[in-house]
């Protein structure tokens, strides 16, 4: 059985008597097979998890306090030292260890690229589903917010908001998450627009249920795969635009990230010679935004049933 002929059965309330529970149980399982068949999915998966625990248990695996300051046997700072035993990535131009950095940096990466994501599909979807259903005035003024959050130019507008509110890692989240919604909402609307027009619908209708129940008990469920497809991609972009926020210097000063440690090297002029600070942040960065594109692009073949073959 098929994602959408899972999805497609309707709610409870419908004939087929199908609850959400046993529909999303389906689904899940419906999930598990397509990756069983997709490599790429399957690395994609591994390489997310993989990230996670490495943010978890960053201060059990890093050796150093990211912030300490090594000395050399003479005393002075341990200034951009070549990987040895003791630093196995080396250390930046405070003679700080750069692989204690790089694990304390996939803390940020993970938790903005989750949460920025969670919460822009959240507001995307719920978005997409109450202007679809509702038409009228209700459509216009939500999607005419659409058009001019699509309007912005992301990145400049991103830094001018991190200005004003501040620096601070949650208001990062928060700045990322109000334009990266504006992508879900408009492909959930379409969907729904589809979906409002089905017999399930009218089966729910009839019998009296209110616009709450149909819309997140019996229309929402339809609707998920294209919303755990742009949530996959907005962590990707979260973790790019922080990333980018961060190399330009607008990050949480108080706390260590990819971008930061590639502003720093930037800013210090050894982006050319010192490899060991350079290419580890930035390889992780691709891993990371490359693990949730393979995880989509598996993701994308419940909305797109063509790339199956």
């Amino acid at each position: 059985m098929s994602f959408s002929d899972i999805l497609n059965r309707g709610g409870s309330d419908t004939p087929s008597g199908v609850g959400i529970g046993q529909r999303i149980r389906e689904a899940f399982q419906s999930t598990v097979d397509l990756f069983s068949g997709e490599r790429m999915g399957q690395f994609g998966v591994f390489l997310l998890i993989t990230f996670i625990l490495l943010a978890m248990t960053a201060p059990l695996l890093a050796p150093y306090n990211p912030d300490t300051r090594h000395e050399a046997e003479d005393g002075s700072l341990l200034r951009l030292a070549e990987p040895s035993g003791d630093h196995l990535l080396g250390t930046n131009h405070e003679g700080q260890d750069v692989l204690s950095q790089v694990l304390y940096g996939t803390q940020v990466s993970v938790f903005v690229g989750l949460f920025a994501a969670l919460i822009a599909v959240f507001i995307g979807t719920n978005v997409g589903l109450i202007t679809a259903y509702y038409g009228g005035l209700v459509d216009d003024i939500l999607m005419r917010l659409v058009d001019i959050a699509y309007g912005l130019p992301f990145l400049p507008f991103v830094i001018v908001l991190v200005f004003i509110f501040g620096a601070d890692l949650f208001n990062i989240v928060l700045v990322i998450a109000a334009l990266l919604w504006r992508d879900s909402a408009r492909v959930v609307r379409a969907e729904v627009l589809t979906q409002k027009e089905r017999d399930y619908v009218e089966s729910a209708e009839a019998i009296g249920a209110s616009d709450f129940r149909i819309l997140y008990r019996h229309i929402l469920p339809n609707v998920l795969p294209i919303a755990f497809l742009y949530i996959a991609f907005a962590i990707a972009y979260a973790v790019i635009f922080e990333a980018s926020i961060a190399f330009l210097g607008y990050g949480d000063p108080e706390l260590i990230s990819w971008g930061k440690m590639l502003y720093q090297a930037y800013t210090f002029g050894a982006i050319r010679f010192a490899w060991w600070w350079v290419i580890p942040p930035g390889i992780l960065l691709m891993f990371l935004v490359s693990s949730v594109f393979f995880i989509g692009r598996t993701l994308e073949k419940f909305t797109n049933p063509e790339l199956r073959h």
